[in-house]
């Protein structure tokens, strides 16, 4: 594909709306009202910038806040009622907001009954503000849909922003104050969401003459009021262990540990009594060391909103628990910051702060990175670190910290969320280490410093040593067509990103030429070649990379790596990422299943049935409800619940159908599914997975697998059509120039020159292939 060919795609105008238009006046709403009952309200920056939108939240409200973005998928319900968003006006930036619903509310007020759904009794942010909200939800816990509940809580909401354009803005500004405004009752009505324009908007009488028919107030900054007064306890709570007590030394009690509400999320509750911890929950100015407080064996002090210097008496008497020193200390986000002032750290305000599910830190001590959940403005500054405390965690995208530890006390903190709530739990082990550490320190009467799992940096290191590489082969998807998932388009494009950082030169084989990997300036060099074996390896041969990934093409780059397995090392080509041996292995639902087990960890049982009579059978054994899923088929075509045997039976027919009766062979190639060829048809082998609530508390999920052979159906041949023409080789003087940042290699001479030497005319050399 010549490079003069390759055209920048044409984006949506939607989705490129401007913050704000020429004369001032708000930029319009990037979609249609549900209804025409929906009134519009406008969110306004400090710098004038204005959007307007829709409401979907309470009516008539403004508010205003700081303004900010999370960048996670799913968890609304969770942020929303997150603490530490206490005031803030949140921009969730995925698209679609509300799907699936919120749950039923508490019916009680009951402290002590913590609801699985919420991190707290209440909303806190100010404001909310999404791209496209769907007022119709699906979901087995849900009962009522976002908007309903905003409107009980009295939280105004928009829906209709270009979320996009304001997070850039918010990301080359920063986090900035704001103010969404409601319109005025009896304020005439606002043109369409789709007929406001930059021309219709010129004729306003002045830059803010819009500002007339909205409700005003004025900005606000949150983070100069004590925030954690706000949403701390205001009395004392305690929560039993679930389960089991995990019993203090002498045999007399429980683990019992002082928990410093200044933000807390129920989570954080559920991490200790769901470990056997006995939990006390104190306000956010309780003198827990008062002589006649009830004994304790640990300090924890939780996340919560903020800046961290207005909670001056929790930082005092902090201080004054870490000159006593008697007992171990861990705190979470804020805590992990009031932490490092009580040590004598400083901390400050972040450009936008770091607020999302996916962000990766890494461990000082042992090396490793960690996904995270976050939410915070403020950071402790390293390099104020007193003597004796080092960083304990790093966050691998700004390089800001993430965690401090004592060098020999046992106190230590982390800016993340180990509890998750939305997000990972990857670090949750953190509650582990801090329960470890207690019962270590009331075992030996002495203060033990922590132990973090995971080995040090040097032995890790060893053990995995950096691969040395300076080229790399990236397998790409197979052949994408419509209505075809494209997650593996966009992971391959991070890897080849990240590649790039490293000073890789990446090369990647893909036949799908409208993708993101592929574009313009993002790999050295493509092939628009399909990905199987035979091209691979002459890619492989001409190219001479150093290294291969076959793990962001999906199953069509995985198989390609199995069949080259053992060519790799002759062709002097490293396999990077997860090794071929462990592809195998989960691939193969037998051999992973003993993997599982060999560790431990329980997996999805599977079995075979050859019928549709014993498959049910086998389903009625196992217990409903169950998963019907048709392997081999798009997309998950013809999979389905079933609550009952019945259900069962419906699902099974929809699995079936998925598939025709009969189809030529080389739709059965085209589908990657195994069949038997015979006087011009195929049976095509149709797998359907049964997945079980087996009724036991940690609910696993069992699975019976279905295998049928379908009998053929007659079926008129179509006309077979005419063999394509044969490559022809295309001159040098013809052919695309590299560029300096990518090259493409056609695809009409890429058979010719594959096999070529480098020294052949007709070959470019190796130091303008590189180029």
């Amino acid at each position: 594909m010549p490079a003069s060919l390759a055209v920048e795609p044409a984006r949506p105008a939607l989705s490129r709306v401007q913050s704000g238009l020429p004369n001032g006046s708000p930029a319009p709403p990037v979609t249609v009202r549900h209804s025409e009952s929906d009134t519009d309200a406008v969110l306004e920056l400090a710098d004038g910038t204005a959007f307007r939108g829709l409401s979907f939240g309470a009516q008539g409200k403004s508010i205003a806040g700081e303004c900010v973005f999370q960048t996670g998928m799913v968890g609304y319900t969770e942020s929303l009622t997150d603490p530490s968003y206490e005031g803030q006006i949140l921009i969730l930036t995925y698209p679609l907001i509300g799907n699936y619903g919120v749950p039923a509310r508490p019916e009680t007020a009951d402290p002590e009954q913590i609801p699985d759904e919420f991190e707290s009794s209440r909303i806190h942010v100010a404001a909310v503000i999404v791209g496209y909200y769907s007022e119709d939800y699906s979901h087995f816990l849900a009962d009522s849909s976002l908007g309903q509940w905003l409107k009980e809580s009295g939280v105004p909401a928009i829906y209709g922003v270009d979320t996009r354009a304001l997070t850039k803005k918010l990301r080359e500004k920063g986090s900035t104050l704001a103010r969404v405004l409601a319109r005025k009752p009896d304020a005439p009505a606002a043109a369409h969401a789709r007929n406001l324009s930059v021309e219709s908007a010129s004729r306003a009488p002045s830059p803010t003459a819009w500002r007339e028919d909205y409700v005003d107030v004025p900005f606000s900054d949150p983070n100069t009021k004590n925030l954690v007064a706000v949403v701390s306890t205001p009395e004392v709570r305690v929560y039993k262990p679930v389960g089991a007590p995990r019993m203090h030394p002498s045999g007399k009690r429980p683990l019992r540990v002082i928990a410093v509400d200044v933000g807390m999320k129920y989570n954080q509750i559920r991490c200790f009594t769901h470990r056997g911890v006995e939990l006390k929950v104190v306000p956010w100015d309780y003198d827990y060391l008062a002589s006649s407080e009830e004994e304790f064996d640990g300090l924890f002090i939780s996340n919560g909103p903020g800046d961290p210097t207005m909670v001056t008496p929790t930082i005092e008497r902090l201080r004054q628990a870490m000159e006593k020193a008697d007992r171990p200390i861990f705190g979470i986000c804020l805590g992990h910051q009031l932490l490092a002032l009580a040590a004598g750290a400083q901390t400050s305000k972040m450009k936008y702060g770091n607020r999302g599910h996916n962000i990766p830190c890494t461990d000082a001590i042992s090396g490793r990175c960690y996904i995270t959940s976050q939410n915070h403005g403020f950071q402790v500054d390293t390099a104020t670190l007193p003597e004796g405390w080092k960083e304990l965690f790093k966050n691998a995208n700004d390089d800001s910290n993430e965690g401090i530890y004592c060098v020999d006390k046992p106190f230590f903190s982390v800016q993340f969320h180990p509890e998750s709530t939305p997000g990972p739990r990857d670090t949750e082990f953190l509650f582990d280490v801090f329960i470890q550490n207690i019962l270590d320190c009331a075992s030996t009467n002495s203060l033990v410093p922590i132990s973090m799992p995971g080995g040090t940096k040097e032995e890790n290191e060893k053990r995995t040593p950096r691969a040395d590489v300076q080229k790399v082969l990236i397998l790409g998807s197979g052949g994408l067509s419509i209505g075809q998932a494209g997650e593996f388009d966009y992971s391959g494009s991070q890897a080849i990103k990240a590649l790039k950082e490293e000073g890789i030169y990446t090369i990647l084989v893909n036949p799908n030429i409208a993708t993101i990997a592929t574009s313009k300036g993002l790999a050295d060099k493509v092939y628009f070649l399909p990905v199987t074996p035979e091209f691979v390896r002459k890619i492989i041969q001409y190219e001479k990379p150093d290294g291969i990934y076959v793990t962001f093409g999906g199953q069509t780059a995985l198989n390609v790596g199995i069949k080259l397995k053992d060519e790799f090392e002759s062709l002097g080509c490293r396999v990077l990422g997860t090794p071929i041996e462990t592809i195998i292995m989960t691939e193969d639902r037998e051999l992973f299943a003993n993997a599982m087990l060999e560790i431990g960890e329980r997996c999805a049982q599977s079995s075979t049935a050859t019928t549709f009579d014993e498959a049910v059978a086998a389903a009625n054994e196992i217990g409903y409800p169950v998963i019907v899923r048709a392997a081999y088929a798009l997309g998950g075509l013809g999979s389905g619940f079933a609550q009952l045997s019945e259900g069962c039976e419906s699902a099974l027919d929809g699995a079936l159908s998925a598939w025709p009766r009969a189809v030529r062979a080389s739709a059965a190639r085209r589908r990657r599914a195994p069949c038997v060829c015979g006087c011009g048809r195929c049976c095509v082998k149709c797998s359907i997975y049964f997945c079980i609530d087996d009724g036991t508390p940690d609910g696993w999920l069992r699975a019976l697998r279905f295998d049928s052979l379908r009998s053929p159906l007659r079926r008129r041949p179509r006309p077979r059509p005419p063999p394509p023409a044969p490559p022809t080789r295309v001159p040098p003087s013809l052919r695309p120039q590299t560029t300096s940042s990518m090259s493409f290699e056609p695809i009409a001479s890429f058979p010719a020159r594959i096999g070529a030497a480098h020294d052949s005319p007709d070959v470019p050399g190796r130091e303008r292939c590189a180029s």
